[in-house]
């Protein structure tokens, strides 16, 4: 491939490209497969080099914290509404405008061909709950989604619950949060944020006669759960720094200054969330900080029940619990590394109690389940790959078949509880998300829609590889790799290598549209699935944590240099994200 014209692109074009660079620009290359790039100067004017960059004051400041005291001298930058931190934003911002105007007409281009993937007019696959259909759609030039359901059949008249587009008229920004109807259909609670600072304030909106009720709720985390008196929601509000850490019970047509605290997380380490069981049997007020969890229920019926305590929080027990009949499931990392699932009566939920069903395994990471009528889903990870494991109350238990080596599958929305029908969603680096049904029983996939990617994409034009590369101390690391299929791999392409490696947060091999803006230019794409991540099971994180972390830099390095060695890169056009 003959390389020629490179051109600067900026941050917020590569951001458009999924993530943050730590180089502030790509250099893209022209290929027969796009031979119309062009710009007018790749080179920045000599007013570009000479425009002095903007300087923030420095303000000192102390701050004291466990006795020990320190300066920031930009400690003042944090007053959103100072005039002298937005003078200096707005001097940023033209700082930047000027030094990429350059490349003015290439943003526009690749702006318009990103864009230019993405279907306006769409709409989601309807999802079955209590008798209704649900549809979260777009319409061409709007900005917003239009929520929407049908009653009994998709053939039924469409009941638009929210039109996003006319809520939002009037804010510069606007945001719904979490949408649910109360179970006898009638009313919708939705969070509303039109500051973009995840502060909620909830509304309620009559379904049957189209009105808002006057139930305006403030300082929320966006959603709230429906007891099964159809007259109860409960809520969480924030603290100073957006930590949910109360739960309030609100009744309809109440004020919300009447609202009463059912449970205050005082430890600030935790923060607290609020549910409802599948089997709309409890209500679920949970607790969560790194290391552990603790979990309350009540009755669903009886919204002034008393709290009981599940298992009472102690650091390093982790735990996650499902309701099921006269059971509870546990997964739990309870003298399990890579977590196990356990099962408790309802009447006795102590971990004392807890007998195990699927032990701990040293090559997969129990992740999550999903529990229906006859039918139990776990979400499983080996080898850094999640897969999904059918298992029925009678019968013979399975694993879903997809056919690539990498990919990403997850239960999707399942809010039925008697069904044989698992909704799951799948993609890979090449293939587009992809929604199914799949039966449980008869073991048929039926594809209910995949991601359409406008302008002439065809998955056969690309190529995808998932290979180890050893790194310094001898371990191997997972790396997922996709180029279009004229990208030679003989050490002359560019190639950005992404990688995270914190918090225990797996990057799965998923499909990218923008990404193809990289990949048609030439470009090989990479993910390096280095320590400090869950990929390969918890000790995967816990090597990548603490004393250990350098091991998540060194991981990154070794895979860019494994990339380099085996010729997927040119050593000298290799970026990293």
């Amino acid at each position: 491939m003959q390389l020629i014209d490179s051109i600067k692109i900026p941050t917020f074009a590569a951001g458009l490209l999924g993530g943050l660079l730590v180089v502030s620009t790509l250099t893209f290359c022209k290929t027969a497969t796009d031979p119309s790039d062009t710009v007018s100067s790749p080179l920045m004017s000599m007013t570009e080099k000479n425009i002095p960059s903007p300087v923030a004051n420095k303000k000192p400041k102390e701050l004291t914290t466990h006795g020990d005291t320190r300066l920031d001298p930009y400690y003042w930058l944090n007053e959103r509404e100072n005039p002298e931190v937005i003078d200096y934003l707005t001097a940023e911002n033209q700082y930047l405008d000027t030094m990429l105007s350059h490349s003015k007409g290439f943003q526009e281009k690749l702006y318009n061909e990103l864009v230019g993937r993405i279907k306006q007019t769409d709409m989601s696959v309807p999802y079955k709950e209590n008798g209704y259909f649900y549809i979260t759609r777009y319409e061409e030039g709007q900005e917003y989604a239009i929520h929407s359901r049908r009653k009994g059949t998709m053939d039924a008249a469409e009941e638009i619950m929210l039109d996003v587009n006319q809520l939002a008229k009037g804010f510069d920004y606007y945001a719904v949060g979490g949408r649910s109807v109360s179970p006898d259909n009638k009313l919708l609670v939705y969070g509303e944020d039109t500051l973009s600072r995840r502060i909620y304030t909830l509304r309620i909106k009559d379904l049957t006669t189209g009105e808002m009720l006057p139930d305006i709720i403030p300082n929320t985390g966006g959603s709230a759960t429906w007891a099964e008196d159809n007259m109860t929601i409960f809520y969480t509000s924030k603290d100073a720094t957006l930590r949910d850490y109360k739960i309030w019970k609100h009744r309809i047509g109440t004020p919300a200054s009447s609202d009463k605290v059912v449970y205050e997380e005082k430890d600030e380490t935790f923060g607290a969330f609020v549910y409802k069981t599948k089997s709309k049997k409890y209500i679920v007020i949970g607790s969560y900080s790194t290391v552990s969890q603790e979990y309350q229920y009540m009755d669903a019926g009886n919204p002034d029940g008393q709290l009981k305590i599940f298992q009472p929080r102690k650091r390093g027990l982790e735990y996650s619990i499902e309701h099921f009949n006269d059971i509870w499931y546990v997964r739990t990392n309870k003298d399990a590394k890579n977590f196990r699932l356990m099962k408790t009566p309802v009447t006795a939920t102590s971990e004392d109690n807890w007998t195990e069903v699927i032990g701990n395994r040293d090559d997969v990471l129990l992740e999550g389940m999903d529990v229906f009528k006859d039918y139990l889903v776990l979400s499983e990870r080996k080898a850094g790959i999640t897969q999904l494991r059918v298992m029925p109350t009678n019968g013979k238990e399975h694993y879903i078949e997809f056919g690539e080596k990498a990919y990403v599958a997850f239960s999707s929305t399942n809010p039925e509880f008697d069904t044989d029908i698992l909704r799951l969603n799948y993609q890979s680096l090449t293939t587009p998300n992809t929604t199914y049904d799949y039966n449980m029983k008869s073991k048929e996939k039926t594809m209910l829609k995949q991601q359409e990617v406008l302008g002439g994409f065809d998955a056969a034009d690309y190529r995808s590889e998932r290979v180890m590369a050893k790194v310094r101390d001898g371990v191997e690391v997972p790396v997922s790799i996709v180029y279009h299929k004229d990208t030679p791999i003989d050490g002359t392409s560019p190639c950005l290598l992404y990688g995270y490696g914190s918090y225990g947060a797996s990057m799965d091999p998923n499909f990218s549209a923008s990404r193809l803006s990289l990949l048609n230019r030439g470009f090989v794409f990479a993910i390096a699935h280095i320590r400090g991540g869950e990929e390969m099971g918890r000790q995967w994180y816990e090597d990548g944590k603490l004393l250990k972390k350098k091991n998540t830099f060194n991981d990154f390095i070794d895979c860019g240099k494994f990339l380099t060695d085996n010729k997927y890169a040119d050593p000298k056009k290799l970026f990293a994200m």
